[in-house]
C-alpha cells in the first residue's frame, strides 16, 4: 500500500505546480534579398553588362590579370541567360572579345587572351567609346552597366583619339552618356586595381551615375565584382518596383444603400485591396471607426496581410442609434457617417531591399467612399398624441386662468339712471361671466363683464362697461367701475351694488 500512496501524492504535488507559462512563437522571418528577386523572377529580366578589362604590360604585376580572369567567373556565374554581356579588353587598342548572350561562362572567360599585351598603352578613352557603343544599340536592355578594371592611368598610344584625359572628345563621350542614360538606366562600376595612380575615375567622369569601388588589394576584386553585379540586380529589381511607388491598400464599402439601424445594428461589407503590383503589404494596428452618429464598429481583424492585388472582404458591424432630436416622434430619420480606419500599411520587402530600393509606401490606408448613408426609424409613435394632449390641457389651462382673471363671475346689482332726474333708477342683477345691456328706461345698448384684480386688500372684482346710448358703435365708450361705486358712460350713470336686495325683483338684462 505504501507505493501506491506515494504515487498517489506524487501526482497530486505535480498537479498543484503552477503550469509554465507558454512561450510565444518567434515571428516569422521576414523574406531574404534572394527570395525577393525569385518572387520578382528577376532572371526574367535583361540587362545589359559591358565590361572593360585592362590588358596593357602593367596588369602582369601582382598577378592581376591572372585575378581578373579568376574573379570574373562567379561574378558571370551570377548574371542570367536574359543578361547580355560584352567583354572588352584595351590596351594600345580596345578588342571586342565576347558579345553575346550570359550563360555559358566557360566561354566568356575562354574569350580573353591568356597574357596581357606587354608593351600595350592604357586607352580608357577608347574603351569607354566602346562601351557607349554597346549600350546605345536599338535593342538594348532597359538595365545597363559598364564595369572598368584597370590598374592605370590614362595613357594612350601617339595615335589615339582621345589623347589627354580631357578634352572636346571627352565631353562627346559624356553627352553620349546621357543620350544613353535617357533611353536606358545607365551605371557605371569602376574598380581601381593596384595602388598607384589609376584612370578608373575617368567613367564618373563619362557616366554620371559611377561608382567608385576601391577594393584594399587584388584579393578583394571578387567581393568589390559581387557588389557590382548586387547593384545592377537592385537596380533591376528597382526599375519592376517602381510602378509599385505611391500604392498601398485601399477600403470600399459594398453599394447597397443606406445601412438600416432600426434594431440597434446593422452589417455591411468592406473590401480592402492592395493596389500593388509586386509588393506584399501588411495593415498593423487596423482599427475603425465612424464619425457623425455615435456608432461602434466591430467586424476588422487587428492585423491584416495582403499579397499584391489582393483584396480581403469583411462583414462590419455598426452598433448604436440614430437620434430622435428634441421631438422625438415616430418618423424615419436619414443620416449620414464617415468611416475612418487607422492603422500602419508596410512591407515586408522593405528591410530587405533597403538602403539600394526604398520602397515608398502610403502609411494609411486609403478609405474610398467614405460616406456612410445611415437611416433608421426613431421616435416613439405615442409622442404626436401626448404631445397634442399635453397641448390642449396647457390651452385649456391657459384659457381658465384667463377666464378667470378677465371673465370672473358677476355679481351684485348694478342701478342705470340718467343723472340730471328722470325714471327711477333701472336695476340689473348680474349673473354669469358677460351680460349684454338693454336699458329701458335710458335707451341704448352695451356690455359688462368683470375682470379681476389683486390689491394690497386682496383680489376684488372690476366691471368692464362698454355702452352707446343710442346703440351705434360710433358713441360707444366704456369706463371701470369699482366694486360698489359709480361710473358715467354715454351720459348714464352706473352704480354697482355688490349685496342687492333679496326682496326686490331684477331688473331687465340677460347673459352675454
Amino acid at each position: 500500500m505504501v507505493r501506491p500512496c506515494a504515487a498517489l501524492l506524487a501526482a497530486a504535488f505535480l498537479a498543484a505546480l503552477p503550469a509554465a507559462p507558454a512561450q510565444a512563437a518567434p515571428a516569422a522571418p521576414g523574406p531574404t534579398r534572394a527570395e525577393i528577386y525569385r518572387s520578382l523572377e528577376l532572371d526574367r529580366e535583361p540587362a545589359d553588362y559591358v565590361i572593360l578589362v585592362d590588358t596593357s604590360g602593367s596588369m602582369t604585376k601582382e598577378g592581376r590579370y591572372n585575378t581578373v580572369r579568376s574573379t570574373l567567373r562567379p561574378f558571370l556565374d551570377g548574371l542570367t541567360a536574359e543578361d547580355h554581356v560584352a567583354l572588352f579588353t584595351f590596351d594600345s587598342r580596345t578588342e571586342a572579345r565576347y558579345v553575346g548572350a550570359a550563360g555559358d561562362t566557360s566561354k566568356i572567360i575562354a574569350s580573353l587572351p591568356g597574357t596581357p599585351t606587354p608593351d600595350g598603352d592604357t586607352d580608357i578613352g577608347a574603351a569607354l567609346d566602346a562601351a557607349l557603343k554597346e549600350v546605345a544599340r536599338d535593342d538594348a536592355a532597359p538595365v545597363a552597366s559598364v564595369v572598368l578594371l584597370t590598374d592605370g592611368e590614362h595613357r594612350p598610344a601617339a595615335h589615339s583619339r582621345y589623347p589627354k584625359a580631357s578634352g572636346p572628345a571627352w565631353d562627346a563621350l559624356g553627352k553620349r552618356a546621357r543620350t544613353a542614360a535617357g533611353r536606358t538606366e545607365l551605371a557605371g562600376y569602376a574598380i581601381p586595381l593596384g595602388g598607384g595612380a589609376t584612370g578608373a575615375g575617368l567613367l564618373a567622369d563619362v557616366v554620371p551615375d559611377t561608382t567608385v569601388l576601391r577594393p584594399k588589394g587584388i584579393q578583394d576584386l571578387g567581393a568589390y565584382l559581387a557588389r557590382a553585379g548586387d547593384r545592377t540586380r537592385a537596380r533591376k529589381a528597382a526599375r519592376l518596383l517602381a510602378p509599385d511607388t505611391g500604392k498601398g491598400v485601399t477600403a470600399t464599402w459594398e453599394d447597397g444603400g443606406a445601412l438600416d439601424l432600426g434594431d440597434g445594428s446593422a452589417t455591411r461589407k468592406l473590401t480592402l485591396r492592395s493596389t500593388t503590383a509586386h509588393v506584399p503589404l501588411t495593415v498593423s494596428g487596423l482599427r475603425a471607426s465612424v464619425t457623425g452618429p455615435d456608432l461602434t464598429v466591430e467586424g476588422l481583424p487587428g492585423q491584416l496581410a495582403l499579397e499584391p492585388g489582393e483584396s480581403k472582404t469583411y462583414a462590419l458591424t455598426l452598433h448604436g442609434r440614430l437620434s430622435a432630436g428634441w421631438l422625438p416622434y415616430r418618423r424615419t430619420e436619414d443620416a449620414s457617417a464617415t468611416l475612418h480606419l487607422a492603422g500602419r500599411v508596410t512591407s515586408s520587402w522593405q528591410q530587405p531591399l533597403a538602403p539600394d530600393i526604398k520602397l515608398k509606401t502610403p502609411p494609411a490606408v486609403r478609405v474610398q467612399k467614405a460616406e456612410v448613408p445611415l437611416r433608421a426609424s426613431v421616435g416613439s409613435a405615442a409622442f404626436l398624441p401626448l404631445l397634442a394632449a399635453v397641448v390642449v390641457l396647457a390651452v385649456l389651462a391657459g384659457w381658465l386662468a384667463w377666464r378667470r382673471v378677465n371673465r370672473p363671475p358677476l355679481r351684485g346689482v348694478l342701478l342705470l339712471a340718467t343723472p340730471f332726474g328722470g325714471p327711477l333708477p333701472e336695476r340689473i342683477e348680474l349673473r354669469g361671466r358677460m351680460m349684454a345691456l338693454r336699458p329701458v328706461s335710458t335707451g341704448g345698448r352695451g356690455t359688462v363683464h368683470g375682470r379681476r384684480r389683486s390689491t394690497g386688500e386682496g383680489p376684488r372684482t372690476e366691471l368692464h362697461i362698454r355702452f352707446s346710448p343710442d346703440g351705434t358703435a360710433a358713441r360707444e365708450s366704456g369706463a371701470v367701475c369699482a366694486p360698489g361705486g359709480e361710473v358715467v358712460v354715454g351720459g348714464v350713470s352706473f352704480t354697482h351694488l355688490a349685496e342687492p336686495a333679496r326682496a326686490q325683483a331684477p331688473a331687465a338684462g340677460w347673459p352675454g
